[in-house]
C-alpha cells in the first residue's frame, strides 16, 4: 500500500510539471493489426522520453507531451484520414496509425497498415493512397476513412539499395507527379550510378522517370511551400571538412538544376578533393538558407496557412528537424529549428525551437527526425532515438 502511494504521489508530480493534463502522460499501446495474424507489436512507454521530456526546451507558451513511445526507429510522419497520425516505423518495417486518445494530447491504439516493408522511411497521403518510400522502392496503399489498407502496390523499384545514404523521400508535387530522393552511396566520391546524389520525378503511377535535379549529396527533407507552391529541401553536406564546412543547406527545386556535389558545395565552396577547377561552382544552384555543419536536418515542414494552433510570430514558418552530428569535435543539432517566412521568403536566420535532446556532455537522448502539422496547427515529432512521437502545442 505503501509503494502504491509512492507511485501515485510520482505521478501526480510528473502531471504537475507537464502542466497538470494528459499531455505529460503516456500509454502502454497493444497494436492493433487490419494485416496478417501475429504481426501485432507492443509499444511500452520508454523511461527515457517519460523521464526526459522535462529537459526540452520550447518558447515560452508551448507545451509538449509524449504522443506515443515505444516505436521501433520511427522516422517520417503524416496525417492521414480523420487526423489520424501515420508513422513509418523503420525498425520494425511497417507503418502504423496513431489515432487521437482520449486526450487530442496523447495518442490512442496503434494499428498497423502496412507490415512487411523495406526499411520504410518517408510517408505521405495523397487522394485516398498512401505512399510509402522504401529502401529500394515506392509504395502506393490504399487507406480510407476507416484505415483499412488495401494491398501494398510497389509502383516504382529497382532504386539502388542501401548505401551510405539508403532512405527514400517521397513528396507528392504541386504538379501531381511523385518525387523521389536518393541520396549518394559515399561521402564525397564521383557517383557512376545515374540514380545516387539526384531527386527524381514520376508520374503518379510510377511510370515515366525522369532525373529532376542532381549534384545532392543527401536530399533528406521535401516540402512544398505553401506559398510559392515550389519544393523546397534540406540537404546534408559533406562530412571531413572541419566542425563548420560545409554548411547544411536549404534549396528551392529546380527542373534540371545543378546542386554542385562533389566539386562544390553551398553555392561557393569548392571540394579541396573534387573542386580544384576554377568554374567547379559555376551554374550551380545557391541556397535560400546555410544552416550549421553537421547537424543533419531532415525531415521538414512548413505551418500551414489558416491554421491558428501557434501564436502569429511563430506561424509564418518552415520547420525543420536536425537529428544532430556525428563527427564534430563539439556536437550539434539534437533540435528543431524554425526558420521566418514573409510572403513565402526566407526573413530570418533558423532559431532553435524545441532544444535539449543533446545534454552538456555532449551525450544525447533523443534525435528529431520527422515533422507534421495537425489540423489545428498544432505539431508532431518523431524521435528515432528513443522510439517517441511527441505532440506540441501552445497554451499561452
Amino acid at each position: 500500500m505503501r509503494r502504491l502511494g509512492y507511485i501515485l504521489l510520482s505521478l501526480c508530480l510528473l502531471l504537475a510539471v507537464y502542466g497538470c493534463s494528459p499531455a505529460g502522460s503516456t500509454n502502454t499501446y497493444s497494436v492493433q493489426s487490419n494485416k496478417s495474424q501475429g504481426n501485432g507489436l507492443t509499444a511500452t512507454p520508454g523511461s527515457g522520453p517519460l523521464s526526459s521530456i522535462t529537459r526540452l526546451h520550447l518558447p515560452p507558451g508551448f507545451k509538449v507531451s509524449v504522443y506515443a513511445t515505444g516505436l521501433k526507429i520511427p522516422r517520417f510522419i503524416t496525417l492521414g484520414p480523420q487526423g489520424v497520425l501515420l508513422v513509418a516505423e523503420r525498425g520494425a518495417n511497417r507503418v502504423v496509425a496513431i489515432p487521437p486518445g482520449d486526450s487530442a494530447l496523447h495518442g490512442g491504439q496503434p494499428i498497423v497498415i502496412a507490415d512487411h516493408l523495406d526499411s520504410p522511411t518517408s510517408v505521405i497521403m495523397h487522394d485516398g493512397y498512401l505512399y510509402v518510400g522504401e529502401g529500394a522502392a515506392v509504395s502506393r496503399i490504399a487507406l480510407g476513412d476507416d484505415l483499412k489498407a488495401g494491398p501494398v502496390q510497389r509502383i516504382i523499384t529497382g532504386l539502388p539499395e542501401r548505401g551510405q545514404h539508403y532512405t527514400r523521400t517521397v513528396l507528392i508535387g504541386p504538379d501531381n507527379h511523385i518525387y523521389v530522393s536518393i541520396g549518394s552511396d559515399c561521402n564525397v566520391c564521383r557517383e557512376t550510378n545515374p540514380y545516387r546524389a539526384t531527386i527524381w520525378v514520376f508520374n503518379m503511377d510510377g511510370t515515366h522517370g525522369r532525373m529532376y535535379a542532381r549534384g545532392l549529396r543527401n536530399a533528406v527533407g521535401l516540402a512544398v511551400n505553401p506559398w510559392t507552391r515550389r519544393i523546397w529541401i534540406d540537404v546534408n553536406g559533406r562530412d571531413q571538412m572541419g566542425d563548420n564546412l560545409p554548411p547544411e543547406t536549404v534549396y528551392q527545386l529546380v527542373d534540371q538544376g545543378d546542386y554542385g556535389w562533389p566539386r562544390c558545395h553551398a553555392g561557393t565552396i569548392h571540394d579541396p578533393q573534387f573542386g580544384h577547377a576554377a568554374n567547379a561552382c559555376q551554374g550551380v544552384q545557391v541556397p535560400l538558407v546555410k544552416m550549421q555543419a553537421h547537424s543533419a536536418p531532415l525531415g521538414m515542414a512548413f505551418y500551414p496557412p489558416g491554421a491558428a494552433q501557434f501564436p502569429v510570430s511563430y506561424r509564418s514558418s518552415l520547420y525543420i528537424a536536425f537529428h544532430g552530428s556525428w563527427n564534430r569535435s563539439i556536437p550539434t543539432g539534437y533540435k528543431v529549428v524554425r526558420i521566418p517566412l514573409q510572403n513565402g521568403k526566407v526573413a530570418g536566420p533558423p532559431q532553435d525551437f524545441i532544444s535539449g535532446w543533446l545534454n552538456s556532455n555532449g551525450t544525447s537522448w533523443g534525435r528529431p527526425v520527422g515533422i507534421a502539422f495537425a489540423a489545428d496547427g498544432s505539431m508532431f515529432v518523431s524521435d528515432d532515438a528513443s522510439g517517441t512521437i511527441y505532440h506540441v502545442w501552445y497554451h499561452g
